[in-house]
């Protein structure tokens, strides 16, 4: 069975859920707890409980909340290529009743992964790399080498463009631009992210890769080139209150299904599977 990678970050999340509106400079009252995060270690979970393999690349910090995060990867049956120095990153993430998420950020050692090994991309049918983890020294040196190797070796490199406040403080020329020069057969993005990058997030000027825009629980869009977009509809569940690695559980359900020899449309489809079992899972539904 092929093997999905994927480079970046794995760090604490601590997750406040808010029982009403905040109350500025006084008491909100909430829901909070601890598990462990980032986009990279998202996509390696789900890929891992839709029942797949998946490998983590990154580094995490050298203290007791490393490896609880580690071994919580282990224990879904995920393999490592960790290197532990320094200190474990975490991500506050705060839900709001409608379920839609703000996150703040400290990624710590997460971006300090340097000295890529070409062993790390062995057994991988796709490396899939978070546009997180081509911002921030020398993670960002990293994960291009990484990326280059790959293409090299005819491993598939699919993007994911993460973040529309990233993106927008980045620039759209620039942020399509670094996107390009990885080299990527897939580009996915959710509608935020694509209306930031515009026009040019499309296959004519992404070498050709397949791009997907991810829209929550309106249908993705699916787009080839050569080809009119498709759309892709999505699983509706009921009662959910946490989004939380729906995209990067949807990441994951898509490139397995494409490894797997689907096409596109049967891959979108496959990702909305994903997505809403880790939805579920997160809304407790």
């Amino acid at each position: 069975m092929a093997v999905l990678g994927v480079i970046g970050d794995l760090v604490e999340d601590v997750v406040v859920k808010l029982h009403g509106v905040v109350n500025l400079a006084s008491d909100t009252e909430a829901e909070i707890t601890r598990r462990r995060g980032g986009s990279a270690a998202n996509v390696v979970e789900a890929a891992c409980r839709a029942g797949g393999r998946a490998k983590f690349i990154g580094q995490v910090g050298d203290d007791a909340t490393g490896q609880w995060l580690t071994q919580s990867l282990v224990d879904v049956g995920a393999e490592l290529m960790i290197r532990r120095e320094g200190r474990t990153g975490t991500i506050v993430v705060v839900v709001d009743s409608a379920g839609e998420r703000t996150m703040l950020s400290d990624r710590a050692s997460s971006t300090d992964l340097s000295d890529p090994e070409p062993e790390w991309l062995d057994g991988l049918q796709t490396l899939h790399v978070p546009y997180y983890s081509l911002v921030g020294e020398p993670l960002a040196t990293t994960t291009a080498t990484l990326a280059a190797w790959a293409v090299d070796r005819g491993i598939a490199v699919s993007i994911d463009t993460s973040s529309a406040a990233l993106l927008q403080h980045i620039g759209a020329e620039a942020a399509l631009a670094r996107i390009a020069t990885v080299k990527p057969s897939v580009v996915l993005a959710n509608e935020l992210e694509a209306a930031v990058l515009g026009i040019g997030l499309h296959p004519d000027h992404l070498g050709g890769a397949v791009v997907v825009v991810k829209q929550g629980a309106a249908p993705a869009i699916v787009m080839q080139r050569g080809e009119a977009p498709v759309e892709v509809p999505a699983s509706l569940i009921d009662g959910v209150r946490d989004t939380t690695g729906a995209g990067d559980a949807f990441a994951a359900g898509f490139l397995l299904a494409t490894a797997d020899g689907c096409s596109a449309i049967e891959a979108a489809r496959h990702g909305h599977r994903v997505a809403a079992d880790a939805v579920r899972r997160a809304s407790g539904c």
